[in-house]
């Protein structure tokens, strides 16, 4: 139903999530960030309430292990859960519950963490992970190309119709914050050229947010 990849870039400390899922509207509750904190995607039968319960114990000073345990602990349906973290520092943590849906698999990998169920196979999770530690680019080029990997070795058992990419950065607000909510087909495929479409624009977004007196102009009405 859902597969996701968790990560950070080493060089510039940004954290992000990219997911998709079979059901629709997976951005709106599954991908939880906060910068200079940590990242939590918390996916299968969905408790979105895990995703702040998780990154308040990460900016308690927690470890993603601590953080996962005392979000889990106040869920009496915790069995029904799976969780992927990672923190400021690149240290993850993962949990699937017993009662995660068909086939279902979470690995951690070097600065990210991929998790998944109802999946073609385990592969699609080794893959995901694989495909971002070896990608190149900034952490939204890294996580699209894990996903399009975790896709390339089958995927969800069933279709996917939605797909999201979060990053945070130094902001208090994410830098990119990109959703398709429903498509019939390769919703992943459209999410990477809405990032297409953004990425040029994304800096011009940054600086008109923090001194708009340097904002560039759009060339639409009153924006001179």
């Amino acid at each position: 139903m859902t597969f996701s990849i968790t990560g950070r870039c080493a060089k510039t400390g940004q954290l992000g999530i990219a997911i998709s899922s079979s059901s629709i509207a997976v951005g709106a509750r599954c991908p939880w960030l906060r910068p200079g904190v940590g990242a939590v995607s918390t996916q299968n039968v969905t408790l979105p309430a895990l995703g702040d319960r998780a990154l308040e114990q990460l900016a308690l000073g927690c470890s993603p292990e601590q953080a996962r345990d005392l979000a889990l602990a106040s869920d009496e349906y915790r069995q029904f859960r799976q969780l992927a973290l990672i923190d400021h520092q690149g240290r993850t943590a993962h949990f699937s519950g017993s009662e995660t849906l068909g086939c279902h698999h979470a690995v951690s990998g070097e600065q990210c963490v991929g998790a998944g169920n109802l999946l073609a196979n385990q592969a699609v999770i080794e893959a995901l992970v694989r495909g971002f530690e070896t990608s190149e680019g900034c952490l939204a080029e890294r996580l699209l190309s894990a996903m399009q990997a975790a896709m390339a070795a089958g995927g969800e058992a069933g279709p996917v119709h939605s797909a999201a990419l979060i990053v945070v950065g130094e902001q208090a607000w994410p830098i990119v914050d990109l959703r398709v909510d429903w498509a019939y087909e390769d919703p992943i495929g459209a999410l990477e050229q809405l990032w297409r479409a953004y990425q040029p624009q994304m800096q011009d977004y940054i600086t008109r947010a923090l001194d708009p007196t340097k904002a560039p102009s759009y060339g639409v009405p009153g924006d001179e």
